[in-house]
Parts: structure tokens; C-alpha cells; sequence
């Protein structure tokens, strides 16, 4: 067996901190060992503890370094690498005027490859080791993707884009065809090494009720698989939803008349929800993916956290970058911005709810917390080791890094995650090998 061993300082979660104090949810070994065979997690605990049965050993020591579970992008378009960063509309005419004519290039396959291995490099160069991933209407996006993603030994989430409608003809696709496609991959996928799929509807705005309908039978077919698709983003994209689907009650009521809302789906930025909507994906077990740098690039709104994590009616929520609407691969900067959209509301995020959002939050959106997400024996084992002193000003902010205690954790852990960026990230492990090294630092 192929044996890994690593040493440096631990933080991962036993519990959610939205609901748990810190010292009930939140886990830091200021000094551990970490054991991995054959990509999976055989041991971990205190140094002192596990030191003597490993002392012959190799291990590799990363001093002064914070390595927390590798981290999850719930919500991602990898077709839209190229345009982020484009200026000056909100959502409907941002989509009109960049992304779909920067999706239409994804016909070509070998464009496609170019692109997603891009993009798949990048997520580990940022310490994402797991993304639900949209594509586009062409089925090669969908195959490249999967074979660039399988070569990494990554876990990922993706599946092809269903539009028939209110798009430009060159993304329009037919719904039976669709349909038939989106089963073939799903056979073909699905469960294949940590691959998994996703069916994926752009939003309702972009697909008729057949279309729906047809995504409908394909969860009845193969009910294991995701949905994922946008909910209530912007307030023009609401309007424009109740004009398409009036017998609807509200946007999430679409999704719930064709059977597209359980606990294997995801609905990206959910920002206007009503009390009814928020009860209604509680009971269902489904996953919301907070969008917080896209949501303030495009000018879409607050996501209100507070409520999608109360107690009356919890959700499972998890970090979203939504590049290219969001403005950067960094869950970091992510989480940034969410500490902004909730000082902006009156309220606060913790460096550990923020952390929680982006590893083991986001491995129980995804029901797959018994895989990824925290250090648990068994679990598969992706890890990111972070640098909180990466840069002149963070080390100026930190000038000693290690915390031996909580206190000293979260605030020197808070500075990392408002200064933090990909310079941060150290290395990244991918079922235990290691997939990126930071080679400037």
C-alpha cells in the first residue's frame, strides 16, 4: 500500500458551528499527524499521541502551516473561465452580452479540453478539490471535462446544460435530444471512480415544461443523481420566471411541479426567498449555494445566511465562487466577501462558519460528508495546506503562526481569510497525492 504521513497543524469540524459553539463543533490539533493509504485517511490525532507507532517513518512536515480539509465550490461554470471580470450589466444582460457567446466556442472539443483542464488546474491551485461544475448545452463539454477531472483523481459534480428556450438559437438544444443525452452520460458517469452526476437545467427561465418534465424522468430513472440549476437570483429573473410558469406559486414551486427539489438538489444564490420558500427547501433536505463575490458583482443582492441556517427551518448551505459572475477561484476571497454581505445585513460570520461552509458544510449539502469534508477515518483524503503568512502584510498581520489555542486560531485564521488568495495555498492534496505545490512562496 501506497503511505502517506503528514505533520503540521489540523482544523477541520465535528460540528456545525452555526449551531454548536466553537469549542463543541470546531476540531485543532496545533499539532498532528495525518495517515493516508491508498488515498484514504487510516490515522489521525496528536502527534504525541501517534509519534511512536510512526517513528521509522517518513513524514512530511509542513511547520507553521494551517491544513484544513480540501475545499468545496458548490456552485462553478467552467465555460465561463475566460469572461470573468466582464463589465457593466446585471444578470439577464450580462448572460446576453458575455457568457452565452463565450459558451457557443464549446462545440469545438479540443477548445472545451483546453479550457476545462485550465479550469480544473486552477481550482487546485486555489485548494478547491471538489466542484459542482455546470457546462454547457454541448455534450462534449460535459465528456472533456469528465476525462480531464478523472485524470486528477478529482471529486466532481457536473452534467450538461438544458436550455430550449430564451437563449440565442446557437445554445438552443432540443429537448428530447437532450434528454437522451443527459441519460447516456449519466450511465456512463455516474459513480465512475469519484465522478458524479448532476442534471442540470440553466434555470427556468431557459427551459420549457417539457424540457422539465423529461429532467423530472430522468431523477425518477436514476434517482441517486443531482440536480442542480439557479433559484432566485435576481429580481428581473423572478418576474420573468412568474410571467413563463403563472400557474406556479412562486420560482422554487417550478422546480417542485416537475419533482426537481429533494435533498439531492442544489439551487445556487436563492437571494429572493420568501419565509414559505426557505420551510419548503428545509423539508426537502436541499442544498443552497451562497454566491457571495457574484453576488455583489452583478448586483443581485444579499443572501440572507442568518435565516437559510436558523434553527426554525435549517438548510444545508455551502461556498459558492460562481465564476465567471463571481470574481475569483479563491474560496478565500469567497469567503471574504460573505463576511461583507453579512456585516452589510447587520450580522456577522465567523473565520469557523465560514470555514464550515467550504468543507464539511458543503460535503453535507452534497450527502457525501461520510467521504469528504473532515478528517475522519475511512474518509478520502484531500487536503489543502494553507500559509498564513504568505504575503509581506499577512506576515506583518501574523507574525507568529501558529495558534495554540481557539482564541489564537480564529483570529489569526480570520486575517488569513480576508488577505488570503491563491498565494495562501501551499499545497494540495488530491486523495493524498499531491496535485498543486506553490512553487513561489
Amino acid at each position: 500500500m501506497s503511505t502517506q504521513i503528514i505533520r503540521g497543524s489540523f482544523l477541520d469540524f465535528v460540528e456545525d458551528p452555526f449551531h454548536k459553539s466553537d469549542s463543541d463543533s470546531v476540531r485543532y490539533l496545533p499539532d498532528g499527524l495525518l495517515v493516508i493509504e491508498d488515498g484514504k485517511i487510516t490515522a489521525f490525532g496528536a502527534y504525541e499521541t501517534l509519534q511512536e507507532k510512526y517513528a521509522d517513518s517518513e513524514i512530511i512536515n509542513y511547520s507553521d502551516k494551517l491544513i484544513t480539509p480540501g475545499l468545496i465550490d458548490l456552485h462553478v461554470h467552467y465555460p465561463q473561465t475566460e469572461m470573468i471580470a466582464a463589465y457593466g450589466e446585471q444578470l439577464l444582460q450580462w448572460l446576453e452580452k458575455y457568457t452565452f457567446p463565450t459558451e457557443a466556442k464549446f462545440k469545438d472539443p479540443e477548445y472545451a479540453r483546453t479550457i476545462a483542464a485550465f479550469f480544473l488546474d486552477e481550482l487546485l491551485r486555489n485548494g478547491t478539490t471538489t466542484a459542482v461544475v455546470l457546462t454547457t448545452i454541448f455534450p462534449q463539454s460535459v465528456e472533456v471535462l469528465f476525462e480531464e477531472a478523472r485524470d486528477r483523481r478529482m471529486r466532481l459534480i457536473a452534467g450538461q446544460v438544458l436550455m430550449t428556450r430564451n437563449a440565442p438559437d446557437f445554445l438552443i438544444n432540443d429537448a428530447q435530444t437532450a434528454y437522451a443525452q443527459t441519460r447516456e452520460q449519466i450511465q456512463k458517469w455516474h459513480g465512475l471512480d469519484r465522478l458524479l452526476y448532476a442534471i442540470t437545467p440553466r434555470f427556468a427561465i431557459t427551459s420549457t415544461p417539457k424540457e422539465l418534465t423529461l429532467a423530472g424522468k430522468l431523477k425518477a430513472e436514476f434517482p441517486d443523481v443531482y440536480v442542480h440549476t439557479h433559484l432566485a437570483e435576481n429580481v428581473q429573473e423572478v418576474q420573468f420566471t412568474a410571467e413563463l410558469f403563472p400557474e406556479s406559486k412562486d420560482y422554487l414551486n417550478v422546480y417542485e411541479q416537475f419533482d426537481l427539489v429533494s435533498d439531492r438538489s442544489i439551487f445556487a444564490h436563492c437571494i429572493q426567498l420568501d419565509d414559505s420558500a426557505f420551510q419548503r427547501l428545509s423539508d426537502a433536505g436541499a442544498a443552497i449555494a451562497f454566491c457571495p463575490t457574484s453576488n455583489l458583482f452583478l448586483g443581485s443582492g444579499l443572501f440572507k445566511l442568518d435565516q437559510a441556517k436558523s434553527t426554525n427551518y435549517p438548510i444545508k448551505v455551502g461556498l459558492a465562487t460562481d465564476v465567471g459572475g463571481g470574481t475569483s477561484f479563491s474560496q478565500l476571497k469567497t469567503m471574504s466577501d460573505a463576511y461583507k454581505i453579512m456585516q452589510l445585513q447587520g450580522k456577522s460570520l465567523s473565520v469557523f462558519q465560514a470555514f464550515y461552509l467550504a468543507t464539511l458544510g458543503a460535503a453535507k449539502a452534497l450527502s457525501l460528508e461520510d467521504k469528504i469534508g473532515s478528517f475522519e477515518v475511512g474518509k478520502e483524503a484531500d487536503f489543502v495546506v494553507l500559509d498564513l503568512q504568505a504575503t509581506p502584510l499577512m506576515k506583518l498581520r501574523n507574525p507568529h503562526a501558529k495558534s495554540e489555542n481557539l482564541a489564537e486560531l480564529a483570529e489569526k485564521a480570520f486575517a488569513m481569510m480576508i488577505l488570503g488568495d491563491e498565494r495562501t495555498v501551499q499545497a494540495t492534496y488530491v486523495a493524498g497525492k499531491l496535485a498543486y505545490e506553490n512553487s513561489i512562496g
